[in-house]
C-alpha cells in the first residue's frame, strides 16, 4: 500500500524554527515528526511513502539519503509550483504511479488513530473516500463535519455559531483514497481538496468519516509542537521517549523538569529548565532560566525566558528578560 504525505507548507506559525529546518523534520521527543508519521504508516501495512514536497527538497533527501524512513521506501514528488493539498494529492499520486487505495496525511499532525482500522472501514463502506474525524472542544473554532448513522458525510459547517450544528469532530488531517478521486482533480491546477474535492464528493454521496477519541494534535504552533514535545516524556501518549538526546552535556547542578533536550546540546552550571524543549546543538549558559520555550540557538548566561521561541540563528543575551518573544523576530527577517 502506497501513502502520500504532505510536507509542503512553509511552517510560518513555527517561525524561527523552520527558517534552518522543514517543519516536518523538526524533532518530537528527539524523532523526527516525519518518522513518527511514517513508523505508524508502515505498521499499517504501507511499504512506500510519497513525499508531496512543494519546495526545499534538498533538507529531506539530506535526512534520508538511503531513501529510507523507519523502515520504508520513501518517493519524493516535487510539485513545479505550489499546488494547494488536492494539487499536490494528485501530483504525488501521479508521480509515484498510484493505481489502488491509498492513505494521505498532514505532515503537520501526530496521533493515535489505528490506520488499519481507518483502512478496513473505508474498504466496508466501498467509500471513495474516508475521513478521520476527531472531536474538539469548541467547534466554532474549526469546520466541523456532520456524518450520518452510517458513517457519510452529510455536510460541512465552518466555524459553526451556537446552535448551527450538534457535531464536534473535525478533519483531522488522515485520509484514505480511492485513485478515481484523482479524476476529480485537473493535472498540475491548484485545488483544495477540502474546500472543492470533499464537497463534491459529499454531493455524490461518496466520502466516509471514521470519528475516533485517540490522542490527535496540530504541531504547526509553538504552543502545539511543544506540547507534542512533552506529550511523549509524560505518559500521555501509549510510548514513552528518552527525554535526553545523544551526546547532550547537562552539568549536575543543573535542575531540568518536564523537559526534553535534544543531541548535542550544552545545559551549563545552574541552569533551570522546565516545560521547554532544547533543539538539537541548543546551547544555554550558565544559570539560565527556561520556563515553557523553545530554543535552537543559544542564550547567554543569567538570561530569563518565558514562552520564548530561540531559533537556530537566535542569540540571547546574558542576563536578557523575555517573556512570549521570538528570537529571531521572524517578521524582522526576509523570506
Amino acid at each position: 500500500m502506497h501513502a502520500v504525505v504532505l510536507v509542503g507548507g512553509f511552517g510560518t506559525r513555527l517561525r524561527p524554527l523552520t527558517f534552518s529546518t522543514p517543519k516536518p523534520l523538526l524533532p518530537i521527543a528527539n524523532v523526527r515528526q516525519l518518522e513518527h508519521l511514517i513508523a505508524a504508516l508502515g505498521t499499517a501495512g504501507v511499504t512506500e511513502v510519497v513525499l508531496a514536497i512543494g519546495f526545499k527538497p534538498q533538507p529531506f533527501l539530506d535526512a534520508f539519503p538511503d531513501g529510507v524512513c523507519a523502515g520504508v521506501a520513501l518517493h519524493y514528488a516535487v510539485e513545479p509550483e505550489p499546488l494547494d493539498t488536492a494539487g499536490a494529492i494528485a501530483f504525488a499520486a501521479r508521480h509515484a504511479g498510484i493505481s489502488d487505495t491509498f492513505i494521505v496525511m498532514n505532515g503537520d499532525i501526530l496521533c493515535d488513530v489505528d490506520l488499519t482500522a481507518l483502512v478496513a472501514f473505508h474498504k466496508a463502506h466501498d467509500a471513495e473516500g474516508t475521513l478521520h474525524l476527531t472531536p474538539v472542544d469548541d467547534p466554532s473554532q474549526y469546520g466541523v463535519v456532520e456524518i450520518d448513522a452510517d458513517g457519510w458525510v452529510q455536510r460541512f459547517v465552518e466555524k459553526p455559531q451556537p446552535g448551527e450544528t450538534s457535531s464536534n469532530v473535525v478533519n483531522a488531517g488522515t485520509y484514505v483514497l480511492e485513485p478515481a478521486v484523482l479524476d476529480r482533480i485537473p493535472e498540475n491546477q491548484k485545488m483544495s481538496i477540502e474546500r472543492v474535492v470533499f464537497p463534491a464528493m459529499v454531493a455524490d454521496s461518496r466520502l466516509a468519516a471514521m470519528a475516533t477519541d485517540d490522542y490527535w494534535i496540530d504541531t504547526g504552533r509553538p504552543d502545539t509542537y511543544l506540547q507534542a514535545n512533552l506529550d511523549l516524556i509524560d505518559g500521555s501518549r501509549s510510548r514513552i521517549l528518552s527525554s535526553v538526546g545523544v551526546n547532550a552535556h547537562v552539568a549536575a547542578s543543573a535542575s531540568i523538569t518536564h523537559s526534553v533536550i535534544g543531541d548535542n546540546c550544552v545545559v551549563e552550571d545552574g541552569c533551570v529548565v522546565s516545560d521547554s524543549v532544547l533543539l538539537p546543538g541548543a546551547h544555554i549558559g550558565a544559570r539560565v532560566r527556561l520556563e515553557r520555550s523553545l530554543v535552537m540557538g543559544s542564550v547567554g548566561d543569567g538570561a530569563s525566558l518565558v514562552d520564548c521561541v530561540v531559533g537556530l540563528d537566535g542569540h540571547v543575551s546574558p542576563n536578557a528578560s523575555l517573556v512570549g518573544v521570538k528570537v529571531p523576530d521572524p517578521s524582522e527577517v526576509a523570506n
